[in-house]
């Protein structure tokens, strides 16, 4: 079964290795990246990253909402992270079962666009106003969404962070 769902343009690091993987008692983290599962590089890079009580699968998106919805994933705890709102929305479009969307880190790193200026929404979340429409609609889709960096963190309804 699927934990949830977690924006975050790092994707496995420091953050998901210790506290979420924890906290939420996850056996499986599926990273779906199209970048990452293309790169050696950077799959080396995570897998080193990920905590050792995990095993991760880091897949394209396509390959990775193929696995989500294979049955036999009903039986594993799973933490699925992407780092592009794009992706997000995918993977939401096409997997059931998500119960919610956890809005980590995002922003900083993310491809940045000539001329424009992400504004700030939290400590870590800086977003283009066209970013802040596709996180809307997701919000107002019905699935529950929060922005919570750390489960230390309060959690934050993503829309009352995103002021729509």
């Amino acid at each position: 079964m699927i934990k949830f769902i977690r924006l975050d343009e790092r994707l496995i690091h420091g953050q998901i290795a210790i506290k979420w993987s924890r906290h939420t008692g996850v056996d499986r983290i599926v990273v779906i990246n199209d970048e990452a599962a293309g790169n050696e590089m950077i799959k080396k890079s995570l897998m080193m990253a990920a905590p050792s009580t995990c095993k991760v699968a880091i897949k394209d998106v396509k390959a990775g909402v193929k696995i989500l919805n294979d049955p036999r994933c009903s039986k594993l705890k799973i933490l699925v992270i992407v780092s592009l709102i794009n992706d997000l929305k995918t993977v939401l479009d096409s997997v059931h079962d998500i119960p919610y969307v956890n809005v980590g880190n995002y922003g900083r790193l993310a491809p940045k666009k000539e001329g424009k200026q992400r504004s700030r929404y939290g400590a870590h979340l800086y977003l283009y106003d066209e970013e802040v429409v596709e996180l809307k609609a997701i919000s107002d889709s019905g699935m529950e969404c929060n922005y919570q960096t750390t489960p230390e963190d309060i959690s934050e309804k993503l829309s009352h962070v995103l002021k729509i």
